[in-house]
């Protein structure tokens, strides 16, 4: 679990747009596959141009933490989902569900470098492991009440 403030400062040290995409680039290249088995349509990011699943899962050993794997086939995008995946994992649904989309776009500086599309996939990549999380949270729910 990384806050959001030391990515800041990891990207500050990096200066350039340049330097930035290419460390995206390296965070997803050292993100741990993703069984084959996981990537489920359900699982798969339907609105982004890239092929990308997500999965949420129980952290082992403390259920009331929620922690995510993914897999994407452009480098970019596999840099930004592992990104978020060290941004939310470890975290509690309710952490999770607080994740703005809009300042971790603003204060990474990736609002002025990323298309248009692929704004629209990472939202949807941020929405999807919201709803994964929050339905992690109703089965838990359940649990305590059964």
């Amino acid at each position: 679990m990384t806050d959001l403030q030391d990515i800041v400062e990891a990207f500050e040290l990096l200066g350039d747009w340049e330097s930035r995409y290419l460390y995206l680039i390296e965070l997803g290249e050292n993100l741990p596959d993703m069984p084959e088995t996981n990537r489920t349509e359900e699982r798969r990011v339907k609105a982004c141009m890239s092929k990308v699943w997500i999965r949420a899962y129980n952290e082992p050993g403390n259920s009331e933490l929620v922690c995510f794997e993914g897999e994407c086939d452009t480098a970019v995008i596999k840099g930004v989902l592992a990104l978020l995946i060290d941004l939310v994992s470890g975290k509690t649904v309710a952490e999770i569900q607080q994740l703005d989309l809009d300042e971790v776009f603003q204060r990474l500086r990736l609002d002025k470098h990323l298309s248009p599309n692929r704004h629209v996939g990472v939202y949807a990549i941020a929405d999807l492991m919201k709803q994964q999380a929050a339905a992690l949270g109703v089965q838990q729910s359940r649990m305590a009440t059964a």
